[in-house]
C-alpha cells in the first residue's frame, strides 16, 4: 500500500510511478490474467479447483474484456479484472449474475434482458496477488479497501491497486460503449466504490456466494460525471495509458509504423 500525502496530491503522476493499467488485447496478456486468477482464486482462496496449467479459465472468458495491472518496479502483472459481455451466438444471453441471482434479482428496478446486449456488461474476477493484497485479516478476501485508505488527514494510505482496476474497468467500458455495469459485491466494497462519487444501486436481495454478495449496477456516465475531483487525474492517467495500448495494438495489426 502506497503512502499518499496531501503534499503529493496528483494521483495520476503518483500512480504511474508504481503501476500501469494494461488492457489484455492479446492471448499472451489474457494468459497473464488467467495466471493471476489462478494464484488468487485457486491457490489462495480455494474458490476454484487448481489446474495443472495454472490458468483459471471459465466459459465467460471468450466473450470478455480483460484488464491487468502491472508493477512498474519489477514488470510483473499483479492484478486483473474483466467485463463479461452477453454472448452474441447463444440463445441464452444472460450475464453470470443473472443466473446466480435468478431468484433474488428485482427486475422491477432494472431488467437486463430488456437492455441492448451490446450496452451492458458484468464486472467479475477482480483479483490481486497476495504480496500486494494482504494485510491483517485479508487472507480470505480477493481485494479490499479499508476505512483508513480513503479517510481524511495529512497522511493516508491510498489504495492505488483496487481503484486503478475499478477506474480502468470504467474506461474500458466507456471505450466499448458499455453503458451499464453489473456486479456481485460485498456491501462494504460497494460503499467504498461509491467514494469515487458514483452510487452503486442495489438491484435485488443479497445471496450467499463466497460470502454475502449484493447484485448491483452502476451507469458509466454517472461514474464519470460524478467522479470526485481528487480522482480525476488518476482517471486521466489511466485513460491515456489504455488509449496508448489500444493504438499500439491497432498499429501492430495494420502494420502502421509507430511514431
Amino acid at each position: 500500500m502506497i503512502v499518499f500525502t496531501q503534499e503529493n496530491s496528483h494521483l495520476g503522476t503518483s500512480f504511474r510511478q508504481y503501476f500501469r493499467i494494461v488492457p489484455a488485447l492479446t492471448e499472451e496478456l489474457k494468459r497473464e490474467a488467467y495466471r493471476v486468477r489462478h494464484s488468487v482464486y485457486c491457490e489462495d482462496l480455494q474458490f476454484e479447483f487448481s489446474r495443472s496449467d495454472r490458468f483459471e479459465v471459465d466459459e465467460y472468458d471468450a466473450n470478455s474484456l480483460h484488464l491487468l495491472i502491472r508493477s512498474v518496479r519489477n514488470g510483473t502483472f499483479i492484478g486483473c479484472t474483466r467485463i463479461v459481455r452477453p454472448p452474441s451466438n447463444n440463445n441464452d444471453r444472460r450475464l453470470p449474475f443473472e443466473k446466480t441471482c435468478a431468484q433474488t434479482l428485482d427486475r422491477s428496478i432494472i431488467d437486463p434482458s430488456r437492455l441492448p446486449a451490446d450496452k451492458i456488461g458484468e464486472v467479475s474476477r477482480l483479483a490481486v496477488i497476495a504480496a500486494f493484497r494482504r494485510r491483517k485479516g485479508e487472507k480470505k478476501h480477493p481485494i479490499n479497501i479499508s476505512e483508513e485508505d480513503l479517510g481524511t488527514g495529512p497522511i493516508m494510505r491510498f489504495p492505488y491497486i483496487p481503484l486503478g482496476l475499478y477506474i480502468g474497468t470504467v474506461e474500458l467500458a466507456r471505450i466499448h460503449d458499455i453503458r451499464v455495469l453489473f456486479m456481485l459485491t460485498e456491501e462494504r466494497l460497494a460503499s467504498h466504490f461509491s467514494r469515487l462519487g458514483a452510487q452503486l444501486d442495489s438491484i435485488g436481495a443479497p445471496i450467499e456466494h463466497r460470502g454475502l454478495r449484493f447484485p448491483s449496477m452502476v451507469e458509466i456516465s454517472s461514474i464519470i460525471s460524478n467522479m470526485r475531483p481528487i480522482f480525476r487525474p488518476l482517471y486521466q492517467a489511466i485513460a491515456e495509458d489504455i488509449k496508448a495500448e489500444l493504438e499500439k495494438r491497432n498499429q501492430q495489426k495494420t502494420g502502421t509504423p509507430q511514431p
